[in-house]
């Protein structure tokens, strides 16, 4: 996958993930997936749909996992 997406839950990171980690995770998956850096005009919106729909399944996730025990909150 990408190496350039790091863990976002604990104990990788000390603190929560911040909306910008989790975003800026979201777009290097898009950008994977989809092939482009940065899309052609006429792709535009459906991208940063797609980057706005990975980020907020990642935060879901991320609120949800049960980490040692303990629920985990993005």
């Amino acid at each position: 996958m990408c190496r350039s997406i790091k863990t976002l839950r604990p104990p990788a990171l000390p603190e929560e993930a911040t909306e910008e980690e989790i975003r800026a995770a979201a777009l290097q998956f898009v950008r994977k997936v989809s092939g482009f850096r940065a899309p052609a005009a006429h792709n535009r919106e459906v991208f940063d749909r797609a980057v706005e729909a990975v980020a907020e399944a990642t935060a879901e996730l991320l609120a949800g996992l049960e980490v040692r025990g303990q629920k985990a909150s993005a």
